[in-house]
């Protein structure tokens, strides 16, 4: 699904009225529409709804939702900033039927205790701060004690750029038309999109498809197209060879989780290079997976062999020792398989840039913010990282995953993929080393580095979905995550 800026959705408007064709106020009202379905889906018992407008077309929508709802038997009263407005706004405000309260607020909504509360106060079009009355009327709506849902994009926020005003509403909830806002997948507009929803508005969706975006949302339907499934005559040679450098003494969990999560992902034969500390660790806990042992007791030192094998996964619970340093070093020059580097293997790179050079294009980094940052420099907020991590990926030819809430995949031409998958129960020791485990799996598979990338995190998060419905967030542990990648993968097969 691709992600539009705000000037793109209002070509996509403007075409559509043009070629569909339909009015302004019709394509309003189909709009309105689709809000409210999801509204009364969401709050069936015909609650009381306080509609706030503004005078411009996000306002006349607010408008034509108050009215439908009204007809759908809820109690619905009306504040305006004024009486006057846009000309889709015009229309709507004399729609509105006898039985809808109305109110022409000038800074003061007044008092409203019960209820739901939509913001219809501003929409994608906003450029510049909120003040003035305006400023005291969102400060009203932050205080109202109900639910509050905003219509397309809650008042303040940019659909494009950072919040850089004082008064935003906070939302409980975001319905937006057509396509999601590039503003929901920052991290800190949470505290003011709340749980967003996407609603189909009926725009011309072949103009969609051939609208330039690089940026995208990864859907079901996206994996699903490019998951490959096992041919009858499969082999254990041939779905893949598969190697992670990983573990040291204490740290032998993470290449544990490493491993289980790969072998859970279809590789065919697995190895795993460790340090003798952790041979019969590794034996033991994985016993599917062949140990490679390097002579030195508590951490890599050594050069490692790749002959005959598909990809490579470095990195999970390697330490950070100055002769592992060296090791690591040895180890990307000699790549010329896939590979993907994560969590120590990334901090060794951050401390030492040189070895970046030496790195083979195509090869994967998983990074969280934080070892991003050591990587590429500190970030000012959200949208400055991801500029920095597409240009980071394109100047050093590497997928980035940078992982979080929506864990975004940085190609090497400067397209972004944003996850839609996962939940905070995943914030768990040893989630990135599954992580890491999976996609060096696919990569063993097959599949190019991009899409290993963007189908591990997909999956990775899918089964972190499936073991929270069953678990919970609050109690999941990486092994959980492992265990429920059988479902993830059936639920993707399933069509």
């Amino acid at each position: 699904m691709k992600i539009l800026s705000s000037s793109q959705i209002r070509d996509a408007d403007k075409h559509t009225i043009e070629n569909e064709p339909i009015e302004s106020i019709d394509l309003m009202e189909r709009a309105s529409a689709s809000f409210s379905k999801w509204f009364i889906g969401e709050f069936p018992g015909k609650c009381k709804v306080h509609v706030v407008s503004g005078k411009g077309n996000n306002g006349g929508d607010g408008l034509a939702v108050a009215r439908i709802l009204k007809r759908n038997g809820y109690e619905v009263k009306v504040y305006t900033t004024s009486d006057e407005g846009s000309e889709d706004f015009n229309i709507n405000f004399h729609r509105l039927p006898e039985g809808i309260e109305r109110k022409v607020v000038d800074d003061s909504l007044g008092s409203i205790e019960t209820g739901v509360l939509i913001d219809a106060l501003f929409g994608s079009g906003l450029d510049r701060p909120i003040e003035g009355r305006y400023a005291k009327i969102v400060k009203e709506i932050n205080q109202f004690a109900g639910q509050v849902v905003s219509i397309d994009i809650p008042s303040g926020v940019y659909a494009d750029n950072p919040v850089d005003g004082e008064h935003v509403v906070e939302a409980t909830h975001t319905v937006s038309f057509q396509l999601p806002k590039l503003a929901f997948f920052m991290a800190e507009n949470e505290k003011f999109v709340g749980d967003w929803h996407v609603v189909d508005i009926g725009l011309d969706q072949n103009f969609i498809d051939h609208t330039d975006s690089r940026i995208h949302m990864v859907t079901l339907e996206d994996v699903r197209s490019y998951l490959k499934k096992p041919a009858k005559f499969s082999h254990k040679g041939n779905m893949g060879r598969s190697m992670l450098i990983c573990g040291s003494s204490g740290k032998m969990g993470a290449c544990i989780i490493a491993a289980r999560a790969a072998l859970r992902s279809g590789a065919g034969l697995l190895t795993c290079y460790v340090p003798a500390v952790g041979e019969n660790i590794i034996q033991t806990a994985v016993p599917e997976a062949m140990a490679m042992v390097s002579t030195f007791q508590d951490y890599h030192v050594e050069e490692a062999n790749f002959k005959g094998m598909d990809a490579v996964g470095i990195g999970p619970g390697l330490g950070t020792e100055d002769q592992t340093e060296m090791a690591l070093r040895k180890w990307i020059k000699q790549l010329e398989v896939p590979a993907v580097i994560d969590a120590d293997g990334l901090n060794m790179i951050s401390s030492r840039p040189d070895i970046l050079k030496h790195v083979p294009e195509g090869t994967i980094f998983t990074p969280h913010p934080k070892e991003f940052s050591r990587l590429a420099g500190e970030a000012e907020d959200s949208f400055k990282r991801l500029e920095m991590a597409r240009e980071y990926a394109k100047k050093h030819k590497v997928i980035i995953v940078l992982k979080g809430a929506y864990t975004a995949v940085f190609d090497t031409e400067g397209s972004v993929y944003f996850n839609s998958t996962g939940n905070p129960g995943m914030a768990t020791g040893g989630s990135g080393d599954a992580l890491t485990g999976i996609i060096t799996a696919l990569l063993g598979q097959g599949y190019s580095s991009k899409w290993a990338a963007i189908v591990g995190v997909f999956i990775h998060g899918l089964a972190g979905d499936e073991a929270a419905e069953d678990l919970g967030c609050i109690s999941m542990t990486a092994t959980d995550i492992i265990d429920y990648l059988p479902d993830a993968f059936r639920h993707v097969e399933m069509r």
